[in-house]
């Protein structure tokens, strides 16, 4: 068990935890929650035991061990991918040598001593996690995860070096499972898995033996894998003892208390004041009169806390659109030797709302970049229906944005053709209001980077929406207001996501991207996952 104990930690005149305490279980699956600034990668830095408290403690057994993946910034060197997650055994030594030295000092202490018996629990831990490790089972455990991973078995024997960030956090991630530690801290796992490895690790995390603590902003995989809630908020801890819908649920519940108490309140003291100066001058109520100053001087006034601002916008009204938005007859496209498509078949009609599948590397952006028409391919027809108008939304569109341009001359650079635009109105909905819209867009957060090429989106109208990762660096609440956009979106829409619970909301078919073909499935995200385990088993 690890305890965190009345922690106080402040940075200058900001107090960013008051006195907050919680205790980490054996096979506790918990999920970190609050919004940006609000602590919780401090908090975890603390778990890591790399930031120290104020005051207050972290406390955990000697034989606890904590596990950190990132977000990104991992990057393995030298080896092959095997050898690299093999290296996640290289404590089993170091723990049977404890345990003989542990032994060895328990044949020379007395039975009735207290250090006897600690010493006994101490074994008892280190025992539990060496069994975790099944040495006699490593070379199948290092297979096991890697291809859960999406690695095959000729990925296992290639140079770390060669593969990309996204994989290289793969790596990372499938080592950390292998050394089993006895808290597993998560901060976005699922970032740079498909849904395939996303689906493969949350069941391989319900059979996990140790403790997890993760931070996502994938709805989906929190339902899934966690089991109670803890919310950062103003400086205050709140712990619920239920999956996200749970904690939303009870933290809406919670807030509605709040306000009936201080509206209660509020209507207390007005009375109590009436009363004092009703009968202030009355002599024979003197005494009452100072009673109750006195009850409003020492009562301790209830403070509801701000609710949070929520985005709210909608795309511009979708032009008339012919029955057939785009076809693809014959498409191939490679890079070099390596062939992407080959002679696909592909028709999107008007009122399709899908989202693109596969594994990564499948060819999900490409394709994206292809029907948009910003990417070539070597054979084959891209057909465009007669009044369609696409509106394209690249994966590092964010990263693209002009870091000397403020926010609001970035957005109205696309609106020098459109008379009916309105640059501050869409930026005010997506809550870049007064000062905000003449920031610099080099000292946006990624989920404000995000929004204002959303804001950019807004000014042309479509009747055809291509989005690859719209939902990278937003938060929960940001991805929800985004899905209820495009339900009221009049057109087409085509997207490319690892987020199930934001697909399914919008989507009314699968276009699965496989072995250089597509197959068009009329079903959601989560349907689709459930048809792949019934072929699998």
């Amino acid at each position: 068990m690890i305890f965190i104990r009345e922690v106080t930690l402040s940075y200058g005149h900001k107090k960013l935890f008051n006195e907050i305490s919680e205790t980490i279980g054996p096979r506790d699956r918990i999920a970190l929650v609050g919004s940006n600034g609000s602590g919780k990668t401090t908090l975890l830095r603390m778990l890591m035991g790399e930031v120290n408290p104020d005051d207050g403690s972290i406390e955990k057994p000697d034989y606890a061990t904590v596990g950190y993946l990132p977000q990104d910034g991992v990057h393995a060197s030298g080896g092959t991918v095997r050898e690299e997650a093999a290296k996640a055994f290289a404590g089993v030594a170091e723990l049977q040598a404890k345990l003989d030295e542990a032994e060895a000092k328990l044949a020379e202490l007395d039975p009735e001593d207290e250090e006897f018996y600690d010493l006994i629990d101490l074994m008892g831990g280190w025992e539990t996690q060496l069994a975790s490790f099944e040495p006699e089972k490593m070379n199948s455990r290092v297979e096991k995860v890697l291809t859960g991973m999406g690695f095959s078995q000729e990925d296992l024997e290639r140079p770390v070096d060669e593969f990309s960030g996204g994989w290289q956090m793969r790596i990372a991630l499938g080592k950390l499972l292998l050394q089993s530690p006895s808290l597993l801290i998560l901060d976005e796992p699922t970032n740079h898995l498909d849904v395939v490895s996303q689906n493969w690790l949350e069941h391989y995390l319900k059979g996990y033996q140790g403790s997890i603590l993760v931070i996502s902003h994938d709805r989906a995989f929190l339902e899934t894998v966690t089991e109670r809630t803890i919310e950062l908020k103003l400086g205050n801890l709140n712990s619920y003892k239920g999956n996200y819908t749970f904690y939303l649920k009870e933290s809406a519940a919670r807030l509605e208390r709040q306000r009936k108490a201080y509206n209660n309140q509020k209507k207390e003291i007005q009375k109590e004041k009436e009363f004092i100066n009703r009968f202030r001058s009355n002599v024979k109520k003197a005494a009452m009169v100072q009673s109750r100053i006195k009850g409003l001087e020492k009562m301790e006034l209830v403070k509801p806390e701000a609710e949070e601002k929520k985005i709210y916008f909608r795309f511009p009204p979708s032009p008339p659109a012919s029955q057939k938005v785009v076809e693809l007859e014959g498409m191939t496209k490679a890079y070099g030797d390596n062939v992407v498509f080959d002679e696909l078949d592909l028709r999107i009609e008007k009122g399709d709302r899908i989202a693109v599948v596969g594994v990564n590397g499948a060819g999900k952006s490409t394709l994206a970049r292809v029907l948009a028409g910003v990417e070539p391919f070597q054979a084959g027809v891209r057909e465009i229906g007669v009044n369609t108008v696409i509106g394209y939304f690249a994966q590092h569109q964010a990263e693209e944005l002009n870091p000397s341009n403020e926010v609001l001359a970035e957005v109205e650079e696309v609106c020098e053709n459109n008379p009916d635009a309105n640059p501050r109105a869409a930026l005010g909905a997506l809550l870049f209001s007064g000062n905000d819209a003449f920031k610099k867009t080099s000292v946006l957060s990624g989920g404000e980077r995000n929004r204002v090429a959303l804001a950019k989106l807004l000014m042309k109208p479509c009747n055809f929406l291509i989005m690859d990762e719209p939902t990278n660096h937003l938060d929960i609440r940001s991805k929800e207001v985004l899905q209820e956009a495009l339900n009221l979106f009049e057109g087409t829409a085509l997207i490319v996501s690892h987020d199930r619970s934001f697909l399914d909301g919008v989507v009314n078919k699968v276009l699965e991207i496989s072995t250089r073909k597509a197959m068009m499935l009329t079903c959601n995200v989560t349907e689709y996952m459930e048809r792949l385990e019934v072929d699998e088993f």
